[in-house]
């Protein structure tokens, strides 16, 4: 297949119907400005997702949405909140706990794009739209007639690995005007248009935390319990933990251990034991090859039935893309490195791209090394 792909020309006509997806960041309202100033007229929404009732496990919806209500004043547009808390919690936090209770490294985000932010919200109201607008960094290309997920221009902002698990319908029904845009532009955008959420700081971690933290969280639903931390190489007890969902492969901090630094390698769930290394150099924190399970293409296989491909990919979402062979062979996908990594851990995602980071195809869980 050639390289060669266009960015799509949806945002040319004016008669569409855009519903937008606002946050209170500054980055949902700069795509709010962009589509006015191209002459549209989004509709916009908030979506709740904190849990009603519970101050500590409620997201800041006040000051979102005050921002969010200021922004849709200023252009003259509609806020409309839609609260998904149910489907959220019923979902994604369900997933999440289950996933860590098991001993594997979630990714939530993820799967609120899947289920929730293109899923439920699309059912609910998405369908009454031509389009759905979103401050997500990526692009859509065309390509013989299919739309395609790409990359954003700003590789280091790049959210695909966030997007990977949507399919065909969801990436072709998404407007990204943010994709062609470097951070430091879409700030310079809001500040000259006066945007309210201007000078906002960008939100990090897990929306549906609110004012605790992930540990607090997992505490709250799967309590605490003491067991050992043993140095791999030794076999030594060297310290205690309060349980094995509180850590992940490649940890380095958290652990209350001195003579670091110190990595998990290893959980033994049913003996609630971590195995930690000690040094940067061990081979034991690092690996070239694991394995994908239930692999999942947004709109097409690239390679078809190739068994050995070059591409590139993405395990964290704090990292650059990865050069690496695709090997497949009875529909079992597994990737080798170029380069050793860091803490791959069973339950994240391996995001797969074609060998330029152009595209990003699908993803599948990391299964085992």
């Amino acid at each position: 297949m050639s390289n060669c792909y266009t960015q799509n020309t949806y945002y040319n006509i004016k008669e569409m119907n855009i519903a937008t997806l606002i946050s209170g960041g500054v980055d949902s309202a700069v795509v709010v400005h962009l589509l006015c100033e191209q002459g549209y007229k989004p509709d916009l929404f908030y979506i709740k997702i904190g849990m009603e009732g519970d101050e500590n496990l409620t997201c800041t919806a006040e000051e979102d949405i005050e921002l969010c209500t200021a922004t849709a004043r200023k252009y003259g547009l509609k806020l409309n909140i839609i609260d998904l808390h149910r489907p959220y919690w019923d979902n994604v936090v369900a997933y999440t706990i289950d996933k860590v209770k098991n001993g594997l490294t979630p990714n939530p985000d993820v799967m609120c794009n899947k289920l929730i932010k293109f899923g439920c919200f699309e059912q609910e109201v998405g369908y009454l739209y031509d389009k759905t607008a979103t401050g997500h960094y990526a692009r859509i290309l065309e390509k013989e007639g299919k739309i395609w997920l790409g990359t954003a221009q700003d590789t280091v902002k790049d959210q695909t690995d966030f997007l990977a698990q949507i399919d065909y319908l969801q990436v072709s029904k998404l407007m990204f005007p943010l994709g062609g845009l470097m951070k430091n532009e879409v700030r310079d955008i809001a500040r000259t248009a006066n945007l309210p959420s201007a000078q906002r700081k960008d939100s990090q971690g897990i929306c549906f935390l609110g004012k605790i933290n992930y540990n607090d969280f997992l505490r709250r639903f799967l309590g605490e319990k003491e067991g050992a931390i043993i140095e791999l190489e030794t076999g030594k007890r060297i310290g205690t933990h309060k349980g094995y969902w509180f850590h992940t492969i490649g940890q380095r901090k958290g652990m209350g251990l001195s003579g670091g630094p110190w990595f998990v390698i290893r959980k033994d769930i049913d003996e609630n034991i971590i195995y930690v290394s000690r040094g940067y150099d061990t081979e034991k924190q690092y690996g070239t090859d694991f394995a994908l399970r239930d692999f999942h293409f947004i709109t097409d296989d690239l390679w078809k039935e190739e068994s050995s491909v070059d591409i590139a990919f993405k395990i964290r979402h704090t990292e650059p893309f990865a050069k690496g062979t695709l090997m497949r062979e009875n529909g079992l996908f597994r990737i080798h490195s170029q380069e050793p990594i860091q803490g791959i851990a069973p339950g994240q995602f391996g995001v797969l791209y074609d060998k330029n980071a152009k595209i990003c195809v699908g993803s599948g869980e990391i299964n085992g090394l």
